[in-house]
């Protein structure tokens, strides 16, 4: 994450270099996204960058912070604004629903992500093994409707919740050039109710 000497800067200054560095990453891999790149938009040079940040690897950290932020802002505001109903699903494809409001409106942002998914630098491999806070919190949401007998006792969330994620991603994939977010909203209520069901036929009443 940024030195002190990054948070010392005016907050205009800050967000340019913030900005320079969405504009290289929503361009560019990881691996190929280049600190000159990034320091001509900003606007400063490369000794002032190196006094704000150890490497490409922290600048990175520090972007992806500050996106998260903005996301969750987003999508605690549509939470607010449009209550979920009071079970795990629901409280997902409300997420999922933002999730992809927001990414429609910020394209750099989605940009972004869909590099994420896409990397297979160690660096970004690393990153996504993860568990971002949502992921934690919707393991709560299943742990609590497991107790309310909504959900299977024996089923194990993180289970769940990396089953969901691989499905998500695989889906995030087939939409990431034609940009489907209708398709991709009606894509993820498809999974997410064959999760919740299943996919095995009721037995009939004569077996």
């Amino acid at each position: 994450m940024p030195k002190e000497t990054f948070y010392n800067l005016d907050g205009a200054k800050q967000r340019r270099i913030f900005q320079a560095a969405v504009q290289e990453f929503s361009r560019r891999s990881f691996n190929e996204a280049s600190i000159n790149q990034i320091i001509k938009q900003a606007g400063i040079s490369r000794g002032s960058f190196y006094q704000y940040f150890q490497d490409k690897e922290d600048i990175y950290l520090y972007m992806l912070t500050e996106i998260g932020k903005e996301k969750t802002a987003a999508i605690e505001q549509v939470r607010q604004q449009r209550p979920a109903g009071d079970d795990f699903f629901a409280a997902l494809l409300q997420m999922t629903e933002a999730a992809l409001d927001w990414a429609r409106a910020m394209p750099q942002y989605n940009q972004i992500g869909m590099r994420m998914i896409l990397d297979d630098s160690e660096f970004i491999i690393k990153l996504r093994q993860l568990s971002p806070a949502a992921v934690n919190q919707f393991i709560t949401l299943i742990e609590r409707d497991q107790k309310r007998g909504l959900i299977k006792s024996d089923v194990k969330p993180e289970l769940v919740i990396d089953v969901i994620m691989v499905l998500m991603q695989h889906c995030l994939k087939e939409y990431y050039q034609s940009a489907d977010y209708a398709g991709m909203l009606q894509q993820a209520k498809k999974i997410f109710a064959i999760i919740k069901h299943g996919i095995a036929a009721p037995k009939s009443t004569g077996e």
